[in-house]
């Protein structure tokens, strides 16, 4: 089966990461997007943190360059313990 993106790469792509507040959350999330998007900057990331402070979420925006880049960014987030949800 052929699968067509829907998206034109390159292309600005964000990404929503929800987990469990902790002191290196937000580092570890920009060391595994930085791993496949090394070009991230500073100015495209943004949190969040819950209500009761027990969850953050954080947005990085990426500068897309296939749908396989974004696979293992996705792959590799779902994959770390204080991931809740990636969007």
């Amino acid at each position: 089966m052929n699968e067509e993106s829907l998206l034109t790469f390159p292309c600005e792509f964000p990404i929503k990461i929800m987990g469990r507040a902790s002191e290196n959350f937000e580092a570890d999330v920009v060391a595994i997007v930085r791993k496949h998007a090394p070009d991230l900057s500073e100015a495209t990331i943004t949190n969040r943190p819950s209500r009761k402070g027990k969850y953050i979420a954080i947005t990085v925006t990426v500068n897309a360059t296939s749908k396989e880049q974004l696979d293992n960014i996705y792959l590799e987030l779902n994959g770390h313990k204080s991931v809740v949800m990636t969007l």
